[in-house]
């Protein structure tokens, strides 16, 4: 039984199917939703006394990917939070919320801290709204051990609902990193070129001196030479 005409168009016409490591999807919760193009911020400041900062907009990092070498990712031991340390010393900070809990947040509080030899400095306090599911962080500095810790905060009770015992906060995810030394980077990899090289001069040697050694020092014993004919 043959198909119809129309079916076999369609067949021709249809785009073959991707391989599933090359389109693989974004993971459901990374990125903000389709109707939130902005991401609402304030940088606190350290003392109390200093004011709320100022309010903030920022574009999310849409279908952003973390590939090496230029980029070294590090997650948190919920799996929640990652960090992509790029080459240009700057973070990439995103997090991801189940749909269930995104409707229970109305902000996200992150602390950064920095290890010195002793005991930890803090480096930034910033408030996101819930909407945001990234941040930037321009400038780190090389060798320093960091430490940046993400908690999403409930919404406020009701007035009607005052009395009612107010929604514990989830918990903080906290991710670790060092960014690795720009300076260092390029001496490991001049140091490979360089080694490469040496090896390539190396076997060139070996096998000249090899050739020297069979063709020159020990000439060929046994050869027919060449008689006189009577």
């Amino acid at each position: 039984m043959r198909a119809p005409p129309l079916l076999l168009l369609l067949a021709a016409c249809a785009p073959p199917p991707r391989a599933t490591a090359a389109a693989a999807p974004t993971p459901p919760g990374w990125e903000p939703a389709a109707d939130a193009p902005w991401c609402p911020y304030k940088v606190l400041p350290e003392g109390p006394e200093a004011g709320g900062g100022r309010l903030c907009f920022r574009s999310p990092a849409r279908g952003f990917r973390c590939q090496a070498p230029g980029c070294a990712a590090h997650a948190s031991a919920g799996r929640s939070l990652r960090a992509s340390v790029l080459r240009n010393r700057s973070v990439l900070l995103q997090w991801r919320l189940a749909p269930a809990e995104a409707h229970r947040v109305r902000a996200f509080a992150l602390n950064c801290s920095w290890r010195g030899a002793y005991t930890r400095f803090p480096c930034e306090r910033v408030l996101l709204g819930a909407s945001c599911r990234d941040y930037l962080l321009p400038d780190v500095h090389d060798g320093v051990r960091y430490r940046l810790c993400l908690q999403p905060l409930p919404l406020r009770a009701e007035p009607a609902a005052a009395a009612a015992p107010p929604e514990p906060a989830a918990p903080a995810e906290c991710v670790e990193f060092a960014a690795e030394p720009a300076g260092m980077r390029e001496i490991v990899v001049a140091m490979t070129a360089v080694g490469g090289s040496i090896c390539v001069m190396l076997v060139v040697i070996c096998l000249l001196v090899a050739y020297i050694t069979e063709n020159l020092m020990h000439p060929a014993f046994g050869r027919p030479g060449l008689r006189r004919q009577p």
